[in-house]
């Protein structure tokens, strides 16, 4: 059986202030088009399908045509929730959708109730977990503790269970929307923290054939059954090195994976980091090829230079941002507060500012308890807050 694996559209999303729905449309076209043309029996979208709660009318409207076009092509398509989506806006009539094939799994109650496909070889139980919150979902799955292992653990009980009441050679596959210890995390993903702890361990998924994982931006193989497809689209510079893929997957007979291979997205326009003084940078021709990229372009001169982005943008029209890091002697005193707070999370800036205001003092054991506890309850809230607005 034949599956396209893919994730993270994050629809409605714009690229520093650009707009991206015409980049987004041209993707869903290649993705049809690709099922469509590769035969592909399911297709699986592993969450974070919008990139806010509350999608702007025109982002809906593009992910309603894309689930016409696939329920028209007759392909099967199975798809969960992620952190950025509403999980019950996003499952509205997953009832009647799922009699066209479209098969939304946003409800942590379904877990246990796969869509079943059925090729010459016999059956395959797809399962669908969407994005767990801890705090909202630990007590209906009976996870034994907070945090994302656990719930994840509880889920993929109750996908085991089901699975051992099936034929005796079913195939299976989970799709998940998590960070998996092992993966490369990007710029461009929201934090999903809990308790200081953000990333799970991969033999959480142990007894399924196969793992269709989002969240994390990159394409990346964690093992040869358990991967993540990444974004279609670059939605960071940090992403600038990024090969923009959807994963084709052929699962065997046994269950084994026989085949995978990636699939090139549409590129709307390339990325490039540049960095050095603003006049090597306006002169080297090293950079012609760059002239049609999103530029983020880094100046090291030692004084700001004079209205740097209009000169930029006379070379690279499509300069996007624009960052200063000065060279200096001696920058432990004169870094940025950029600079002192480039990929540091939430946490670990709490954390150096305590120990700053301390005098070096910084956190025994029970004040971090406190602290993680009052970021995981901020996020909590937040994602309560969001469903609360999306109900009435």
């Amino acid at each position: 059986m034949r599956f396209l694996h893919t994730s993270d559209w994050h629809l409605g999303r714009s690229f520093h202030r650009v707009g991206l729905l015409d980049a987004q449309a041209a993707f869903l076209d290649h993705l049809v088009a690709t099922a469509r043309d590769r035969e592909v029996d399911a297709v699986l979208v592993a969450g974070d399908v919008y990139d806010r709660a509350v999608p702007s009318l025109p982002a809906v409207e593009l992910f309603d045509r894309a689930l016409h076009r696939l329920a028209e092509a007759g392909v099967p398509t199975v798809m969960i929730s992620g952190n950025h989506d509403s999980a019950r806006r996003l499952g509205v009539g997953a009832g009647l959708l799922g009699r066209a094939g479209i098969h939304l799994r946003t409800d942590p109650a379904g877990i246990g109730t796969p869509v079943v496909l059925t090729d010459a070889h016999g059956e395959v139980a797809l399962y669908g977990l969407p994005y767990l919150e801890p705090a909202l979902v630990r007590e209906q799955l009976g996870a034994e503790k907070s945090g994302h292992e656990a719930v994840l653990r509880a889920a993929m009980d109750q996908v085991r269970a089901d699975l051992a009441t099936r034929p005796a050679g079913t195939r299976s596959v989970v799709l998940a929307h998590a960070f998996v210890a092992g993966g490369a995390p990007s710029d461009s993903e929201r934090d999903i923290t809990v308790g200081g702890v953000s990333a799970v361990p991969a033999g959480v998924f142990d007894g399924v054939d196969y793992v269709a994982l989002g969240h994390l931006h990159g394409s990346q193989t964690l093992t040869p059954r358990v991967r993540y497809s990444g974004s279609p689209l670059a939605y960071s510079f940090s992403e600038a090195d990024h090969r923009k893929t959807t994963w084709l997957i052929d699962l065997g007979a046994d269950g084994e994976v026989t085949a995978a291979e990636r699939v090139d997205c549409p590129v709307p326009r390339p990325l490039a980091r540049l960095r050095g003084h603003l006049d090597d940078l306006l002169a080297d021709p090293a950079h012609d090829r760059h002239r049609d990229a999103w530029i983020e372009a880094t100046l090291t001169d030692p004084v700001r230079p004079h209205d740097p982005m209009t000169r930029l943008l006379e070379r690279f029209p499509h300069t996007l941002n624009l960052v200063f890091e000065p060279e200096r002697a001696d920058t432990g005193s004169l870094a940025s507060y950029a600079q002192r707070l480039k990929g540091r999370s939430d946490r670990q800036i709490a954390e150096d500012f305590v120990t700053h205001v301390r005098a070096g003092g910084g956190l025994d054991p029970a004040e971090r308890t406190v602290l993680y506890g009052a970021f995981d309850d901020v996020r909590v809230d937040a994602a309560t807050t969001t469903e609360r607005e999306v109900n009435r």
